[in-house]
Order: C-alpha cells, then sequence, then structure tokens
C-alpha cells in the first residue's frame, strides 16, 4: 500500500504571516505560541491572513484489543461498546468538549467485541484485536483492509468540507498497544515508556510493562515496516488511525492530534507518508511518557499541558479554540499604519 507524495504547507503563505504579525499593533512576539499557530494555519490554508476553520471534525476510532487479559486497564473490555454508545447518544467528555470549540463528532467501530448493524460500524475489520503479547493484532489483510478505513473516512470528511481534523480513540487497553507501537519506533525501553493509562496500580503497571516487552520482542523483526508494526503490535483502531493522519496530510488538511493513540499512530502514519508530520500539530501534552516520546520523534510542541488522559480526541478539542484565537489575532487585528499607532522606535535614532 502507498500513499501519494505529501506535499509541504505553503512556504509562501508562511512568509506572509511572519511578515503581517510583525506588523500588527503589538510587541513583536507578545502573542508567543499564538503567533507561531497563526503561521502554521495559514501555512496550510495557503493564504494569509488565514481564514477562521468553518467545519472541524472530531472523528473517534473505537477498538477492543486482546491484550486486556493480561489486565493491564482499570475496567474491562465491555467499557469499550459502552462508550462508543454513550459518544453516540451526546453524554461523552468529547461530546461537551467539542460544543465548546463548534466541532461535529463521529465514532467509527473499527473492532469493537460486539455484533451491531450500527452505521458507525460500517468499516468493522474484525471484534477485537488480537493479544499483542502472545499473537498478531491483524491478519494482514485486515491491516490493509483498516488504513484504507482510516484513509477513506479521511476524504469523506474533507469532501464533506472538513478544514480541521481532530483524531480520537476509545479502546480499553489501547494505551499498552499505542506504547508498544511508540517503544518501537522510538527504541525506548519499556519501563520508560509505560505509564498508568486509566488509573492501574503498581502491580498493574507491572503487567502493562511486561505486556509491551513481549510484544516488542514479538515485533522486533517489523521495526522497518510499518504495516508489519501495525499488524503485529497494533490494531483495526490504530491501523485506522494511521491512515487517517496519513490521508489527511495527502489532502493538504490540517490535523490537531490527541493524546498517545493518535500521536502513536501519527507517528506510523509519518512512516507510511513521509512530510505527513508538517500538517500536525499536538493539541496538549498526556502524564503518559510515551506521548512524551512521540512528540519528541514528531518534532511536536504540544499546545496545552493539562494532565489530561482521557482520549477520545478531548485533549485536542480543549486546544481548538486556542488554535482558533491564534487565527482569529492574525486574521482581525489591525496593523500599525491601519491603526495610526506608532511602531516599534526606531533604535539606531536613539
Amino acid at each position: 500500500m502507498g500513499f501519494p507524495t505529501v506535499t509541504a504547507p505553503d512556504a509562501e503563505a508562511a512568509a506572509a504571516a511572519r511578515t503581517r504579525q510583525n506588523l500588527l499593533t503589538k510587541p513583536a512576539g507578545a502573542l508567543g505560541r499564538l503567533e507561531d499557530l497563526s503561521v502554521w494555519v495559514a501555512s496550510c490554508q495557503g493564504q494569509c491572513p488565514p481564514r477562521q476553520f468553518e467545519r472541524v471534525r472530531i472523528v473517534v476510532f473505537a477498538g477492543d484489543h486482546g491484550v486486556t487479559r493480561a489486565r493491564v486497564s482499570a475496567y474491562p473490555p465491555e467499557v469499550t461498546a459502552q462508550m462508543v454508545a454513550n459518544i453516540e447518544s451526546g453524554g461523552a467528555a468529547i461530546n461537551a468538549l467539542a460544543a465548546v470549540g463548534d466541532a461535529g463528532v463521529r465514532v467509527v467501530d473499527m473492532a469493537v467485541n460486539n455484533e451491531t448493524n450500527a452505521a458507525s460500524a460500517v468499516y468493522k475489520v474484525r471484534r477485537g484485536s488480537g493479544d499483542i503479547a502472545r499473537e498478531d493484532a491483524l491478519s494482514t489483510e485486515q491491516t490493509l483492509a483498516a488504513v484504507e478505513a482510516g484513509r477513506r473516512i479521511a476524504d469523506e470528511e474533507v469532501d464533506g468540507g472538513a478544514d480541521l481534523l481532530i483524531p480520537g480513540d476509545m479502546g480499553i487497553g489501547n494505551t499498552t498497544v499505542a506504547t508498544t507501537l511508540v517503544a518501537s519506533l522510538t527504541g525506548a525501553e519499556p519501563v520508560a515508556a509505560v505509564g498508568h493509562g486509566t488509573g492501574i496500580d503498581d502491580a498493574g503497571w507491572a503487567r502493562k510493562t511486561a505486556a509491551v516487552r513481549d510484544a516488542l520482542f514479538r515485533s522486533r523483526s517489523q521495526r522497518s515496516d510499518p504495516l508489519g508494526l501495525l499488524r503485529c503490535c497494533g490494531g483495526a483502531d490504530l491501523a485506522a488511525l494511521a491512515g487517517f493522519c496519513a490521508q489527511a496530510a495527502v489532502r493538504r488538511t490540517p490535523v490537531l492530534l490527541d493524546g498517545l493513540a493518535s500521536t502513536a499512530a501519527a507517528l506510523v502514519a509519518e512512516q507510511l507518508a513521509p512530510g505527513a508530520r508538517a500538517w500536525w500539530q499536538a493539541g496538549h501534552r498526556s502524564p503518559e511518557p510515551a506521548h512524551a516520546l512521540a512528540c519528541t520523534a514528531l518534532g511536536l510542541e504540544p499546545i496545552l499541558d493539562l494532565r489530561m488522559r482521557l482520549g477520545e480526541g478531548s485533549g485536542a478539542a480543549v486546544a481548538l479554540p486556542v488554535l482558533r484565537a491564534a487565527v482569529a489575532t492574525l486574521a482581525s487585528m489591525a496593523t500599525f499604519s491601519e491603526a495610526g499607532v506608532s511602531g516599534p522606535a526606531d533604535q539606531a535614532g536613539q
């Protein structure tokens, strides 16, 4: 499976945005990170000033994982299906937070361990992914189908008018899988990458670390093959997330990443579609150690650090108003000349 070449965001628009930032009625750099974010949005849109986002879409990819049998989570596996229903009915955190940033929410069942004919399951490839500590997560055919599903979903959203995408996740045990992907691609030791996920105790952390260690050993020959890595120690939800992030970049659509699961998938997506990282920002910093490793590997600086560790796209949803604020300042502020405000004093003439 090959992705088309990813083209970089518009450098001329970025340069124009930097120039405009220096003409606005404020000291240069006074808006800090907002200025950098506004330049990024302008480059992604290919225009300066940038336009405010009109259709932000949060897509939550859901799936169960066989590794939960090793008691790596504080919650039972049936919570995945229950939370998918909760998101669909509008009762989850992501629904509440999406409303704050004026974003739509879609949930996609890639591998939830239940039988359903719901519209969210149209791309479902199996009921639960395999236990990565003992067996492959997916077959080769299932891996390809899941990545392709992510690509198609990105296309559907962009074709539907989405101008910013937020990938979310829902799946008990998915931090174990995501941590394995990150540790494999960064060379980190399990003890340096494994966190406490949903709130497991020290014994649970030890079980989780052992599962990651075993999965890394099983997948050691796949480290240079992103599809092989997803097959061996990923899952249908993570594979779809990777395809989604990569295809968004192909379609020149900016992405606001969430926490560990989406960023781990993005790390794989960068292998599938080199250069895709230029189209992404990290919405927030998760307390999970593997998330920091993945952000560093991708060269991404998280916008927020609120100790959030929920998933669902929630951290990125909270960062969305900050990104909107960055756009608003560059697009709506007056320049010194427009406002009749004196610019910086000529240092040489003082």
